[in-house]
């Protein structure tokens, strides 16, 4: 039953609205996506319609988040987390639940891959209805892996004709100095989680394979330029590593019968430091494009070693103390 609540936030103060609407309405943008709800919003006058139980959560959440608004700016982090902490994933495991899309697995020598919790699901149904999609969070959540997934089913199914999986070649804050080779072996330790995910899933002899028949591809970003990826499945990893012009680049390679799947973790920019990260850039001016989704994931959603979880943990209450974006 679908239901419409019109409320007000106190007191109607610009410069706190702004912060909680967050830069071109990202946060609520945020919202609406992980509620199936629509938000508008005239000063500090609010409308909330959908579904009954998420328009109300969706209500909860904005007046729990306003005092906020006071003494912190908030992030789209931040909103994430507190869609986690208010109870909003069990209503999102209904909505998942609820859900006609088929869910996306792929069988590999381990066995299924499907998604673990409500992130997981909501982002593997995006990755299904979408023609560019963007997964944000830490290491461990499964960005990139179930990227891999929902493109070797893609392949599988005859729904592309081949998967391009493209890394930025920029170093994790070290100096690695000169590689030896060929260009394929100087970009290759850069592409290894790349190459591993799709190893698990298909088995070495058979990516050697399509590999040979350039059916998989892998290769580094600078390589985009000039293309257009048609009846392809793209995956741009680590792409917090990216400038605005890469990522503009890599956005316009996307041709027809083509899904693109962007993955990155904002807190580990390794750019230097007067270089703007093309996927923050990204975040917040394709807020608004319709055909483009957002998932995004926290310290919750990590699936490796439980002290993975506890680390993004302890380095996400660090950065908030420190004052770090």
């Amino acid at each position: 039953m679908s239901e419409r609540i019109t409320f007000e936030l106190e007191p109607a103060d610009t410069m706190r609205l702004a912060n909680l609407c967050g830069q071109f309405d990202e946060h609520l943008k945020q919202i609406e996506t992980r509620l199936e709800v629509d938000i508008f919003c005239r000063g500090n006058l609010y409308t909330v319609q959908g579904e009954c139980r998420p328009v109300r959560a969706a209500r909860r959440l904005l007046q729990s988040l306003y005092p906020m608004t006071e003494s912190e700016v908030l992030t789209p982090k931040l909103i994430n987390l507190h869609l986690q902490e208010s109870g909003v994933a069990e209503l999102e495991d209904q909505l998942v639940s609820a859900d006609s899309s088929p869910e996306v697995t792929v069988k590999t020598k381990r066995g299924m891959i499907r998604g673990r919790g409500p992130n997981q699901k909501r982002y593997l149904i995006n990755i299904s209805r979408h023609a560019i999609n963007f997964g944000v969070g830490p290491a461990g959540t499964g960005k990139t892996y179930l990227a891999v997934a929902c493109a070797v089913a893609a392949l599988q199914n005859d729904e592309v004709q081949r998967i391009v999986l493209v890394r930025p070649a920029v170093e994790a804050g070290e100096r690695l100095g000169f590689l030896p080779g060929d260009m394929a072996k100087k970009v290759d330790p850069y592409l290894r989680p790349l190459y591993d995910a799709l190893y698990e899933m298909m088995g070495f002899e058979r990516v050697a394979t399509l590999m040979e028949r350039n059916v998989i591809e892998v290769a580094p970003l600078a390589f985009m330029r000039g293309r257009t990826l048609n009846d392809a499945f793209v995956i741009l990893d680590e792409a917090q590593n990216t400038t605005r012009e890469q990522m503009q680049m890599f956005l316009t390679r996307i041709g027809f019968g083509s899904t693109a799947v962007v993955t990155g973790d904002i807190t580990q920019i390794d750019l230097p430091r007067k270089s703007m990260s093309g996927l923050k850039h990204a975040l917040g001016i394709l807020s608004d494009v319709k055909g483009v989704s957002f998932s995004y994931f926290a310290a919750a959603d990590v699936v490796r070693h439980p002290m993975v979880q506890h680390i993004v943990e302890a380095y996400d209450a660090e950065s908030k103390d420190s004052g770090e974006d």
